[in-house]
C-alpha cells in the first residue's frame, strides 16, 4: 500500500462524496484501507493526509457527516459507560485527532438532538446496541418543563410522488393539511410514507436533508433508495 494509491483513493471518495473528503473511519469501511496502511508510514495524523491530497482543514471539518458524528458518539458511550458530557468529548479530541472536536457537536444541535440522533442511529445499527443500555432520556438531562406549558410539537414528513423515486422530505404542523396541500399542489398522485413527531421538526428536517444532501435533485426532492426509505421509516417520536 503506497502514499499514491491513498492519496487516489481520498481524492476519488471525495469527488463522489459532493467534493468533501470522507472522515477517516468512513474512508477505511469504503476503501478497505485501514489506518495502519498509513498511520507511521505516510502521516500522524488524517488531517495531514488530507491536507497532502489538496484539502484544506475547512474542508476536513466540513466532512463529518452528522451518521458519523452520532457513531462517534456511539463508541465514546460504550467506551465511558455512560452518554459524554462536553469534557468527555474534549479530552477524547484532545487524545483522538480522528475524534471530532467540540464545536463540531455543537454545530449539529443541542444535546438533545445528539440524544437522539446516538438513540436513532444505534437502533439502526445492531452492532452498536449494546450502547442503548448507557443512554439517558431526555428529559432526565434536560431543565424540567413546567406541566402547565404545552411542548409546540410539529411533524418531519416523508412522501412519495407518483410511481418515480421521487421523494419529499419536509416540515409540517399539520400532517392531514400537508397531504392535502401537496395532493392540489402535483400532477401525480401523493403517498405519504413516515412522519415523524417531534418538538424540533427544523432540526430533524435539516438532519434529513444533510444525510441525503448527495441525493438531492432540487429544493425538498430526493431520489431515495429502498434502504434510504427503511432508514427513515425507523424513526418515530422524538422528544
Amino acid at each position: 500500500m503506497n502514499k499514491e494509491l491513498i492519496i487516489n483513493e481520498i481524492k476519488r471518495t471525495a469527488l463522489d462524496n459532493s467534493g468533501a473528503p470522507l472522515g477517516q473511519e468512513k474512508f477505511s469501511k469504503v476503501t478497505e484501507i485501514r489506518k495502519s496502511d498509513w498511520f507511521g508510514k505516510y502521516w500522524v495524523r488524517w488531517s495531514d493526509a488530507l491536507l497532502e491530497a489538496g484539502f484544506s482543514a475547512n474542508s476536513y471539518n466540513e466532512a463529518y457527516t452528522n451518521e458519523f458524528i452520532f457513531e462517534s458518539l456511539a463508541k465514546l458511550t460504550r467506551e465511558l459507560g455512560h452518554f459524554p458530557v462536553s469534557g468527555d468529548i474534549r479530552i477524547k479530541a484532545a487524545k483522538d485527532k480522528d475524534f471530532p472536536s467540540h464545536s463540531v457537536f455543537n454545530r449539529v444541535g443541542n444535546k438533545d438532538f445528539l440524544i437522539n440522533g446516538v438513540r436513532n442511529f444505534c437502533s439502526g445499527n445492531s452492532e452498536y446496541s449494546d450502547v442503548l443500555n448507557f443512554m439517558p432520556n431526555v428529559r432526565d438531562i434536560t431543565v424540567a418543563i413546567e406541566s402547565a406549558v404545552e411542548v409546540k410539537k410539529g411533524y418531519v414528513y416523508l412522501i412519495q410522488h407518483g410511481n418515480r423515486k421521487e421523494y419529499k422530505i419536509g416540515r409540517t404542523n399539520n400532517p392531514i393539511r400537508r397531504e392535502g396541500e401537496l395532493s392540489i399542489e402535483l400532477p401525480e398522485k401523493v403517498e405519504p410514507l413516515h412522519w415523524i413527531e417531534t418538538d424540533d421538526p427544523s432540526g430533524i428536517e435539516k438532519y434529513w436533508h444533510n444525510r441525503f444532501a448527495s441525493k438531492r435533485k432540487n429544493g425538498e426532492w430526493f431520489d431515495l433508495s429502498v434502504d434510504d426509505v427503511r432508514a427513515f421509516k425507523r424513526w418515530k417520536k422524538i422528544f
